[in-house]
């Protein structure tokens, strides 16, 4: 009688997205998985993801979501060639969670539900047959000779091979305490320092209450640095304190390792400054007896009138037809660029990826193995990537986790 091989016993700590989707596609015949969460329940940091409704990928090509990753795009090529958009939207269509796409090719559940996206992610697991442990918070890892031992309080947990999938320290609430950093250093791996990304940034001009609810739609932010210009055009939200939306927030995680930045808004960004200086004249020419209040309630959504005003020292009580071309062009000039005062980044608490991580140079990108520890791997977010809002993060989350499975499954 042939002797039964022996399963592969690997830990997975972490069940968020990366975890969920390494556990799901590693488990087999020949691998035992147990999945480690700290949490009650998996997918913490999911459930509140765009919105609630889970923006769970971006359906474009390799080359474009090339594009849209910040940190170390090039350790991606990899894992996003063996893992793309595409084949996500495939899996999650074909495991009953069908999705949509919508503006800006960001993609989501066809129920806007994020529970919708974890639930598959759940009945994967169990169908593979994963032992997920839910409240084990981990409180030491070591290796002992070629086995992993894991404790968590009293409870110790041995394996083959250990997947670190604990996500960075963005929303800790849901568990994203850094505690993966630690994990990682342990083992003498680097850690690069942590910075907020995908997060409002902070101005000195107050906020008034009415702007609270107000979203500008189809403005461009652009911010400017020694050797540093760039220009997103988009939606922005105003929250106390700072600004808020997606062109502010894919604008944090490219100045966040720069130190003192230029900010303006064009809030015409439509019109280039010849076509607005005739949309102006034509408005003054329609009525000349209004005054400028007036002419910018032509232009601007009515709650953010007063804030205009206030910071760019516009006299609203000038009559148009008594308005100078001086003046007239100091407003354009206003309009397309009107500048806000950097005051720097929210905290990464309040970001909604943390930049920085596990150093990317110190791990196999077409595995995800540790290149200082053998059998220890490194999943999703604790890594030194991060990309823009639109879907990339998480598709980031899944790519790597994949190739990690199927390394584990020697399968490449």
């Amino acid at each position: 009688m042939s002797e039964t091989k022996k399963k592969t016993e690997i830990i997975c700590i972490g069940a968020g997205a990366s975890g969920l989707f390494f556990a799901l596609n590693a488990a087999d015949e020949n691998n035992e998985v147990t999945l480690i969460d700290s949490n009650s329940k998996a997918g913490r940091k999911m459930y509140i993801s765009g919105k609630g409704r889970c923006n769970i990928t971006n359906n474009c090509d390799v080359k474009q979501f090339i594009s849209n990753v910040v940190r170390n795009p090039k350790f991606l090529y990899s894992a996003i060639n063996r893992f793309t958009p595409a084949d996500t939207i495939e899996f999650f269509n074909t495991h009953e969670c069908p999705l949509k796409t919508e503006r800006g090719n960001r993609v989501f559940p066809v129920s806007d539900r994020s529970a919708d996206i974890i639930d598959c992610l759940l009945r994967q697991c169990r169908k593979n047959r994963v032992n997920i442990q839910f409240d084990q918070k981990v409180t030491g890892i070591k290796k002992k000779d070629d086995r992993f031992i894991v404790s968590c309080g009293n409870r110790r947990y041995e394996a083959d091979k250990l997947v670190i999938a604990t996500g960075g320290r963005s929303y800790p609430s849901t568990g994203s305490t850094g505690d993966g950093y630690r994990f990682a250093e342990e083992f003498k791996h680097r850690i690069v320092e942590q910075k907020s990304a995908l997060c409002p940034i902070r101005i000195k001009e107050t906020i008034r209450h009415e702007m609270l609810d107000l979203t500008m739609k189809n403005v461009s932010l652009t911010c400017k640095a020694d050797k540093f210009t760039k220009t997103i055009f988009g939606d922005l939200e105003f929250l106390p304190g700072s600004i808020s939306g997606p062109i502010v927030l894919s604008m944090s995680s490219l100045i966040n390792r720069i130190g003192e930045v230029e900010m303006s808004l064009d809030l015409k960004p439509a019109l280039d400054e010849e076509k607005l200086d005739r949309r102006l004249l034509r408005e003054i020419e329609a009525e000349p007896n209004k005054d400028v209040k007036h002419l910018l309630a032509k232009l601007l959504p009515a709650s953010f009138i007063d804030f205009f005003i206030e910071n760019t020292n516009t006299d609203t009580s000038i009559i148009l037809n008594s308005l100078t071309k001086e003046k007239r062009l100091k407003l354009l000039k206003d309009l397309k660029h009107f500048k806000v005062s950097f005051m720097g980044l929210e905290s990464i608490d309040k970001g909604i990826v943390t930049s920085g991580g596990v150093d990317v140079s110190e791990i196999d990108p077409r595995t995800m193995e540790s290149k200082i520890c053998k059998d220890l791997y490194f999943i999703g977010e604790v890594l030194d990537v991060d990309a823009l809002t639109g879907g990339f993060n998480l598709q980031i989350a899944l790519s790597t986790a994949y190739s990690c499975a199927a390394a584990i499954k020697q399968d490449i």
